[in-house]
């Protein structure tokens, strides 16, 4: 189990002389923690996301996410350790690749790929909804529109794509603001109802929320506020990695749970009855929590937070692409063309690669996208566990990092959490994510692992080994 550490080599053109090329550092705590908190996208999420595990959960619904918070807390721990341990703009694939191995690296990053992939345009196909008070359009059209706005987007400075999506945060989080004082001024039952257990049945009638349901529906309240990690994959552009990347994870994880956790406990309590906490109609009942122009406004600040979300997660994830390519996970004219930089700084050809393909998925089954990004976050984040429980092992332990407490105690509770975790989501879902994991391991076995000493290189900045 042998990795590869390189120091990618400085020079004025963001290049090295063997051709390994890094992104500048522009960016301090507070653009990165923007950058984060839009790619969590707590708005959208609560607009989105949220309505679907009130069909399923009903009033247990903020129970849940609570649970996953506080799971979210020891992961937070995990990617704030080794994001500051191994600062790479390949997040989760270049920690566990140094590690815990080559292959483990090698199918956290195809796990990544499918969240990062598949995340975008499935917030991006919500914008129909809350522009619907301007214009009614087709969801899958829309969420195409708004994942090509966000791609060019993304080929701008980073830096001002921080002020852009500052702008928009602040949008959207007054709009979270707004329900959740409107749902708790018009409450319809007491704060007991958070853990009643509670969603309408058929016919009017009304179900228990199982234990097993809660369960399965983690995988989903993982997915609420995973964009934490996005720290990590900015590290190369942070100023001070080694204090800003720990700084900028727990935080936005913090903001993120209260700004989300609040308006859905306000709404579980505000709805009229249980049907309508069930049907999930968030601008429904916003609208008849005070007015048309109201509900409008709300509804066209979460179109702006979608927005936002598919820019920063085009950011994101064009930044994964190119780490691969430098690290040399392809073939080399795949390489060569994926860590190509733009005027800008940015990786262009890598954030076309994101977003076109993202545009395409908008006309992909809303279900099954779901399905496979809970398995993979999940999958994703039982991996970074294990790789945090071998972070203080042979040469990395005396490495200058932030180191969490209360270790090996948190990975450890966190692995056994999210095995069971895993294990309980629907097996169609299981089935679709293990498949396209198997591929990626012929793809190791008959690619990759014979050309180990040229290809899957991970490498850190230089500025970034002391």
């Amino acid at each position: 189990m042998t990795d590869t550490l390189r120091p990618a080599e400085p020079a004025s053109a963001a290049e090295t002389g063997d051709g390994r090329r890094q992104l500048k550092r522009s960016i301090g705590v507070v653009g990165g923690t923007l950058l984060t908190l839009s790619c969590v996208t707590p708005a959208s999420t609560l607009f989105v996301v949220v309505p679907d595990l009130f069909g399923t959960l009903g009033t247990a619904t903020a129970l849940t996410i609570a649970i996953g918070s506080l799971l979210c807390i020891a992961v937070a721990f995990c990617y704030a350790e080794l994001g500051t341990l191994i600062p790479s703009a390949g997040g989760e694939y270049a920690m566990v690749s140094t590690l815990a191995g080559r292959l483990a690296g090698w199918l956290v990053f195809v796990l990544s790929l499918l969240v990062v992939v598949i995340v975008p345009p499935v917030i991006a196909m919500g914008t129909a909804d809350y522009i619907a008070p301007l214009v009614h359009v087709d969801p899958a059209l829309t969420g195409a529109g708004v994942m090509l706005l966000a791609t060019l987007a993304g080929l701008l400075d980073l830096r001002a794509n921080a002020w852009i999506t500052g702008v928009f945060l602040v949008l959207e989080v007054i709009a979270a603001a707004v329900v959740a004082v409107l749902g708790f001024s018009h409450a319809h039952r007491g704060a007991g109802s958070l853990v009643s257990m509670q969603v309408a049945g058929a016919h009017g009638s009304t179900d228990p929320v199982t234990a097993a349901l809660v369960v399965s529906g983690l995988a989903i309240a993982l997915f609420v506020t995973q964009g934490f990690s996005t720290a990590v994959y900015l590290s190369e552009e942070l100023e001070h990695p080694r204090r800003d990347v720990a700084r900028t994870v727990l935080a936005t994880l913090a903001i993120s749970t209260v700004i989300i956790l609040v308006p859905v406990a306000a709404i579980t309590m505000g709805a009229t009855d249980l049907k309508e906490l069930t049907g999930g109609d968030l601008s429904a009942m916003v609208t008849a929590w005070s007015n048309t122009a109201v509900g409008t406004f709300v509804s066209l600040c979460v179109a702006l937070a979608i927005v936002n979300a598919g820019i920063v997660m085009v950011i994101q994830n064009s930044r994964v692409l190119f780490a691969s390519a430098r690290d040399k996970a392809w073939p080399a004219p795949v390489n060569s063309l994926l860590s190509r930089l733009g005027r800008f700084g940015s990786p262009w050809v890598a954030t076309l690669t994101v977003g076109v393909p993202g545009a395409l998925l908008c006309f992909v089954d809303l279900d099954t996208l779901y399905g496979v990004t809970g398995v993979s976050v999940t999958a994703m984040y039982l991996l970074v566990a294990i790789a945090a429980l071998l972070g203080r092992r042979d040469g990395h332990r005396h490495t200058p990092a932030w180191r969490m407490p209360l270790w090996p105690a948190v990975p450890v509770l966190l692995i056994a959490v999210l095995g069971y975790v895993l294990v309980q989501q629907d097996p169609a879902y299981l089935l679709w994510t293990g498949g396209i994991t198997a591929v990626a391991t012929l793809y190791w076995a008959l690619y990759l692992r014979p050309r180990r000493d040229t290809h899957w290189l991970v490498s850190l900045p230089e500025d970034t080994r002391t």
